[in-house]
Order: structure tokens, then C-alpha cells, then sequence
């Protein structure tokens, strides 16, 4: 009867290791590899921008179509390619709970690395804006188009193709109605 007793306590106990509480990345940040030159970081972040600690472990991104396995420790983990010159970079990873992508353009002054977030809206906003004033000014339509075609072209030089134009504001109109 004690034998059978402090079987069931220890199946009892294993029980509740086995549902252990799985670490997964909900949000994140890019920003300036303080160790490296010219390299980023991948920050687990919650919510608020803090940095989330309890992460560690080998997780999958895709940083402009490339997949990597990023090693994050206590939150961080270093992208380990340098950036020659600004540009754009689109940041995926894909979980359980669904897609969580950024889109950044690094902006590379003297001796630093300087994220800036690009908002799916502006990505939209642009091209809009400019066919609203083609549309309301038909005199303007030459300049909106020599515009867009600086844009495009500013867009293609940097790192940011048409296909990752169109799927950050997909993402972005996904992350809408979740």
C-alpha cells in the first residue's frame, strides 16, 4: 500500500514538470549591438519595451527573407552580420501564437547604428498620399510620379523590395483584428 502511494505522489508530481510554462517571443526590438560595430541586436521585449529576461534558447527569425537561428540569452541575442551601409531590414518570427513582424531602417551614422521602427501605416500612407494629391491636383501629377519614383527607387536601393513592402502592411492589417 506505500509502495503504491508513493508511486501515484510521484506520477503525481511529474504531472505538473511535464506542463512547464513554454517561453515564447511576443514582441521584440532591434537595436545597436553594443559589443560589436555595425552589428544589431534582437531584444525580447513585452508589451512596455521591457526586456524580457526569461528568454533563452535558439530561436528561428527571418531577417529579410533569411532565415536565422537567433541564440537568445537573458532576453538578447546579436545578429551576427554587419551592415555596410543604412537600410532596411524586415524582422520575422512565426510562433504558436502567430506572426510577429518589424520593419526597421537602420540608419548608419559616424560610428553608430541607429534603429528607427517603420509603422505599416506610413509604408500605406505614402503612396495614397501621393495619388490623393495626383487626383486633386492635376497639374501635380507629373511631380507625384517622379516622387513615387524616388520612393520606389530609395526604397529598392536600401533593402526594401516590393514583395516586403507589401507583406509589412499585410502584417501590419493582420495585426489589426487579432
Amino acid at each position: 500500500m506505500k509502495k503504491l502511494l508513493l508511486i501515484i505522489c510521484l506520477l503525481a508530481s511529474s504531472v505538473a514538470f511535464a506542463f512547464a510554462d513554454t517561453v515564447t517571443i511576443q514582441h521584440f526590438v532591434i537595436k545597436e549591438n553594443p559589443f560589436a560595430k555595425d552589428e544589431i541586436a534582437v531584444v525580447a521585449t513585452d508589451t512596455a519595451n521591457n526586456i524580457l529576461e526569461n528568454v533563452s534558447g535558439v530561436f528561428s527569425f527571418t531577417v529579410n527573407g533569411f532565415q536565422e537561428a537567433l541564440k537568445f540569452d537573458k532576453g538578447t541575442a546579436f545578429y551576427r552580420h554587419k551592415l555596410e551601409r543604412s537600410s532596411f531590414l524586415y524582422v520575422k518570427h512565426v510562433n504558436d501564437s502567430g506572426t510577429h513582424s518589424i520593419l526597421y531602417y537602420v540608419y548608419k551614422g559616424d560610428n553608430k547604428l541607429m534603429p528607427l521602427h517603420i509603422s505599416w501605416i506610413v509604408l500605406l500612407a505614402i503612396p495614397i498620399l501621393l495619388v490623393l494629391l495626383g487626383y486633386l491636383f492635376k497639374k501635380f501629377i507629373i511631380i507625384a510620379i517622379i516622387i513615387f519614383i524616388i520612393f520606389l527607387y530609395f526604397n529598392h536601393h536600401s533593402g526594401l523590395g516590393i514583395p516586403t513592402f507589401f507583406e509589412s502592411i499585410i502584417d501590419g492589417l493582420k495585426g489589426l483584428f487579432k
